[in-house]
């Protein structure tokens, strides 16, 4: 192969060549050097991580050795089940028992072999415990937080987290850690841990710069990259793939990588893994196959800025099948915009503020659309469901300002915290009184009065007439326990009151590249492309375009990269 001047390419040789860095790929890079193979992991930013880095760090994993050391009952039959419920006519029986088996392994895997550590979450369900062998918790399991030492010289190379989820730039964490900080100021234990955290974190920060304590998806990529560099998996980054090579038999040999010093071929003799993360940033075919609009402006992702496409767009250019008839085409979250100081707006994806008591959402029309307690995933298509044809998919959140001091609003914090600087920036909208807050929202006001006054009359019943918010396992976790008889039911009744407009997001895509049990890239014709594989976000999703639980990406991602890192190494067949 040449550069296109006619000067052949430097030529690099390895076994086996993983294209993302994010946790799927780091995962087949880990499990094929620890078999033996040179591995180089080639990354198309300056940075680490992937969206991997940017998340909150939990892994959907039934059945796994954390949980059952913590007493919680599982089996692959009741997760079967489960999935088969939520895949609908997509279920892949044969890519859902691979899942199965490599997930719990892989977990164990990586306790044995790695740095990587995680505990379990025994009160996190499924996102659906009620379906037919749902679980009310313990399949979601989360990476234990690290000291940024652990990463050395190579800390600086990680992805930072988005700053619109932080506090002050302190990351906080996905489990008890954000429990805490939501109790800072009702429970004495948790404000001394809360106290205790950012004394530590101003430390670091005015001696380092930042935290030295890694958390979430942070943690995972370091302790990830650690355990990769530990094997003598080669990280090159600023180097993203052009194209696959492939020999005259068809099979996949290597790619033509961009390096920094230049295009390199790089030869692998086991294969190429691509990880390059879906499509969440590509427009135009998000365009394609999202329901709703998804043009700039119209939608946002929180994703990696890198995850344009690329593995799809190589792999089909060799003769790869897509999925992409998914009844979800991507993984979604409602997401609000905030405005930056140089002008930009940064996407908050609303996870858990929907199923605090006091919050609802509304269209413009003034009325609810669905359960907002639900999961983030399943808000967006109530929402897509909801909007009218060629109008703009969006809502409000609505709440007052009791439950806005006690809980924030997305990016909204909690008393102690001031709203004026959100409310100057336009983010948090502020009215004296309902018939304002509609005025300046744009909502129908006198729908919108009938609608909180009917939430209202339903609070002290405990039973929300409309769309039964609270009356699941998943629901109650995101709601308040000391609030009754509904921990996700408050009067909306204290002046002033306060919206934050919402957009349709992603945190990833489910469509995807079609492959085997092994992660195997397969043809239109169903047959292998000997030496290629695709994993996370590339690899079309193994829950069919349907979201089961927390992690539903980062644990058949990391299940599936171990299953390719076997596979390639000849540890399976």
């Amino acid at each position: 192969m040449t550069d296109g001047t006619g000067e052949t390419l430097p030529v690099i040789d390895c076994d086996l060549l993983v294209a993302g860095s994010g946790a799927s790929g780091m995962t087949a890079a880990i499990v094929a050097a620890k078999n033996g193979l040179k591995v180089i992991v080639v990354e198309k930013e300056p940075v680490f991580g992937g969206t991997t880095a940017l998340s909150g760090g939990y892994l959907w994993v039934p059945n796994n050795p954390v949980s059952q050391e913590a007493g919680v009952k599982d089996s692959k039959e009741a997760a079967l089940n489960y999935m088969r419920h939520e895949a609908g006519n997509q279920f892949d029986a044969d890519r859902a028992e691979a899942f199965l088996d490599a997930g719990p392994a892989m977990v164990a895997f990586m306790h044995e072999h790695t740095h990587v550590r995680f505990e379990a979450s025994p009160a996190f369900s499924d996102y659906h415990p009620d379906a037919p062998g749902g679980t009310a918790g313990g399949r979601s399991i989360l990476v234990r937080p690290a000291k940024a030492s652990i990463l050395g010289r190579d800390l600086d190379k990680l992805r930072p987290p988005r700053k619109e989820l932080t506090l002050f730039g302190l990351a906080i964490g996905s489990g008890k850690e954000l429990w805490h900080f939501y109790r800072a100021f009702k429970s004495p234990a948790s404000f001394m841990y809360v106290t205790q955290r950012l004394t530590k974190f101003g430390l670091d920060k005015a001696l380092t710069g930042r935290s030295q304590l890694l958390t979430n998806g942070n943690a995972l990529s370091a302790r990830l990259f650690r355990s990769a560099q530990d094997l003598g998996v080669t990280v090159l980054l600023n180097s993203p793939v052009k194209s696959i090579e492939r020999d005259a038999a068809g099979a996949v040999t290597g790619a033509m990588v961009l390096t920094p010093q230049g295009p390199r071929r790089v030869m692998a003799r086991r294969g190429v893994v691509l990880a390059c993360g879906g499509f969440p940033q590509d427009v135009a075919r998000r365009k394609a196959l999202y329901k709703h609009p998804s043009s700039e402006g119209e939608h946002v992702s929180a994703a990696s800025p890198g995850n344009t496409g690329d593995g799809l767009r190589m792999a089909e250019a060799i003769g790869a099948a897509t999925l992409m008839d998914y009844p979800n085409a991507g993984a979604w979250a409602p997401t609000s915009l905030v405005p930056r100081p140089d002008g930009t707006k940064g996407p908050f994806p609303h996870f858990i503020d929907r199923g605090k008591p006091g919050v609802i959402a509304v269209l413009r029309s003034g009325r609810r659309f669905v359960n907002e307690a639900n999961s983030y995933h399943d808000f967006v298509q109530g929402l897509e469901a909801a909007t009218p044809s060629g109008q703009p998919a969006e809502a409000f959140l609505i709440c007052d300002h009791r439950t806005i001091r006690k809980y924030g609003l997305g990016y909204v914090k909690p008393a102690p915290l001031p709203l004026r600087p959100t409310i100057k920036s336009g983010y948090l909208i502020e009215g004296k009184t309902l018939e304002d807050l509609a005025r300046k929202t744009g909502v129908d006001p006198s729908v919108f009065k009938s609608t909180v006054a009917r939430f209202n009359t339903d609070v002290p019943t405990g039973v929300d007439s409309e769309f039964g918010r609270g009356s699941t396992a998943y629901n109650r976790f995101h709601g308040d326990p000391q609030i009754t008889p509904n921990p996700c039911m408050a009067p909306i009744k204290d002046g002033p009151f306060y919206a934050v407009r919402v957009i349709p997001g992603s945190i990833g895509t489910f469509a995807g590249i079609k492959t085997d049990r092994h992660a195997r890239v397969l043809n239109e014709e169903g047959a292998v492309v000997a030496g290629l594989y695709a994993v996370g976000n590339d690899m079309a999703s193994v829950l069919g375009g349907n979201y089961s639980g927390g992690g539903i990406t980062l644990g058949p991602g990391m299940a599936f990269g171990f299953i390719a890192g076997q596979h390639a190494s000849g540890a399976s067949t």
